[in-house]
């Protein structure tokens, strides 16, 4: 498995090439898509992309855990925590990824 990391930088080098906007609208462009999912998470709404999958807000509610080293109860506060659920499409397609 490669260990590339896809970068803000890399989408909007793909919409210049794909769409030929220029490079800093295409910059731009892929600025103005994450803040906007990013905004709508921050509202607690969920992004649905068609395809690819899912991202939500959870809010998880407070609970004791345990410190494994020394068998301490810690109190863990509540907190929103993000999440994404990828589509049936996106599952296949990266496990047919797997199988080169």
């Amino acid at each position: 498995m490669s260990e590339k990391t896809l970068t803000r930088m890399d989408l909007s080098e793909a919409v210049f090439r794909e769409v030929g906007l220029s490079r800093n609208d295409s910059s731009q462009l892929v600025e103005n898509v994450l803040q906007y999912m990013s905004d709508a998470l921050v509202r607690g709404e969920q992004v649905k992309i068609s395809s690819f999958g899912t991202f939500s807000v959870r809010d998880k509610a407070a609970r004791v855990g345990r410190n494994p080293k020394t068998g301490e109860e810690v109190p863990i506060n509540p907190r929103r925590v993000l999440t994404f659920r990828p589509s049936h499409l996106m599952k296949d397609r990266v496990a047919a990824g797997n199988k080169r």
